[in-house]
């Protein structure tokens, strides 16, 4: 089982992929599985725990300010400014509108540390900025709810907030006690069999987000091409602008990372707080969602050395 764990590790790339096809393909299972991806995104996290140590992947305090204002960037700021823009345009009530403001108001993905390997980084920043915005998310989330009209009183939007307190709190506490308590899941093999673990339940997780995709797929539906090009557009937009910006500024290192988990962000996370009739409308979005961000290594790897190439040659 281990051996088997340690190869799905290996092979990450072409497992997102694979869950990708088979939740087009097979609309029935991926409608089976549409009920639990919000426990397989809690389990997520428990495992993303249980992979690292997070205390001993916490930035150093010297660094703190840095990450917690780049948490309160992407996670407070460009919400808030999508917020305004999407109410100038008419466009905040409509589903593109909450999707989008949503995606820009998360955590970084559970899985941009990996993605980030994947794409030939470095996974640090990107799992330190992942523990910091996940540890604020209730906190940078307020503001956004606040002020987006699909959550009404603001009972509902600190209700909201402690679900997802909640869930942080005990998924990430468990995953700690259990690293800390067993010393396998602190060697390599352990780490492994983690890490192949977490791309099967990512797998599985996608296959369950796409139940809305396969049918408007079907159907040709010109709703799903239009998701599909928002979606497109806001993640690997997401992603080059900060690449490129963030190269620009002397932190090459951290491009990739900053990069990644830019564009990469935790939204089914939000299926647990948002109002039910919400959620179920934002599946089609959601799952779109997923195609740009598990083809990410695919894409952005060639694309970011292409760009890193170019910056070089350029005379400054």
């Amino acid at each position: 089982m281990i051996a088997l764990l340690h190869g799905l590790a290996r092979h990450g790339r072409l497992m997102l992929v694979l869950g990708l096809v088979v939740g087009i393909l097979a609309p029935r299972l991926a409608k089976e599985l549409a009920p639990f991806i919000f426990p397989m995104i809690v389990f997520l996290l428990f495992l993303s725990t249980l992979r690292v140590d997070v205390l001993r992947a916490f930035p150093a305090w010297a660094d703190v300010p840095g990450y917690l204002g780049i948490t309160l960037m992407m996670q407070v700021a460009l919400p808030i400014g999508a917020i305004g823009l999407l109410a100038v345009m008419g466009a905040l009530t409509s589903i593109l509108g909450i999707g989008m403001v949503l995606v820009l108001a998360a955590a970084p993905l559970t899985g941009s540390p990996g993605l980030t390997l994947m794409v030939g980084g470095d996974p640090a920043p990107a799992l330190r900025q992942l523990i910091i915005g996940t540890m604020l998310l209730p906190l940078t989330v307020l503001p956004v709810f606040w002020v987006m009209p699909v959550f009404g009183s603001p009972a509902v939007v600190a209700i909201a907030a402690a679900k997802l307190l909640g869930v942080i709190a005990v998924a990430g506490g468990l995953g700690l006690i259990l690293r800390r308590c067993f010393s396998f899941f602190q060697s390599f093999q352990g780490e492994r069999a983690v890490e192949g673990l977490i791309t099967v339940v990512m797998a599985v997780v996608v296959v369950g987000l796409m139940s809305a995709v396969g049918p408007a797929l079907l159907t040709a539906s010109p709703e799903l091409w239009r998701t599909l090009a928002v979606v497109f557009g806001l993640n690997f937009g997401a992603q080059i602008t900060i690449f490129l910006g963030v190269t620009r500024f002397g932190r090459a290192e951290a491009a990739p990372a900053l990069a990644v988990i830019g564009g990469n962000r935790n939204l089914a996370l939000f299926l647990g707080a948002l109002p039910a009739n919400t959620a179920s409308d934002l599946l089609l979005f959601i799952g779109c969602y997923q195609v740009p961000m598990y083809v990410t290594p695919l894409v952005m790897a060639p694309l970011m050395r292409l760009l890193k190439r170019r910056m070089s040659d350029m005379p400054s």
